[in-house]
């Protein structure tokens, strides 16, 4: 598996990044937990905010900020929320586990999108 650094991973040596799992152990199969394609390296900090669903991916990388996010806990955390990044593009096994990451972990607000 080829292992991508961008700018939300900070420059930072790998042994302070954390696998993150885009489909949570909790929803994976055992094949899915151990697929590579389910994992992102991540620093501790954003590595909260996506398993907590403040923050997610689109198929393209662009980073998605959860509108219940607090904005100046992201801006303190080194995410400007009003200036997303984009973190590159994702295999397309990535972007299946991040499909369920945005359809079942990223924080939604239903008073936002009317329901």
């Amino acid at each position: 598996m080829d292992v991508k650094f961008n700018e939300l991973l900070l420059p930072i040596t790998p042994e302070h990044l954390r696998a993150s799992h885009c489909k949570p152990w909790r929803d994976a199969t055992n094949e899915e937990r151990l697929d590579g394609e389910n994992g992102l390296l991540l620093t501790p900090g954003i590595d909260h905010l996506f398993d907590q669903g403040f923050i997610g991916f689109d198929d393209n990388g662009q980073t998605i900020v959860s509108p219940v996010a607090h904005h100046e806990s992201l801006m303190r955390m080194g995410l400007d929320p009003q200036r997303p990044p984009s973190v590159g593009l994702f295999s397309s096994g990535q972007r299946k586990y991040l499909e369920f990451h945005r359809e079942n972990v990223l924080l939604r607000s239903r008073f936002l999108e009317g329901g």
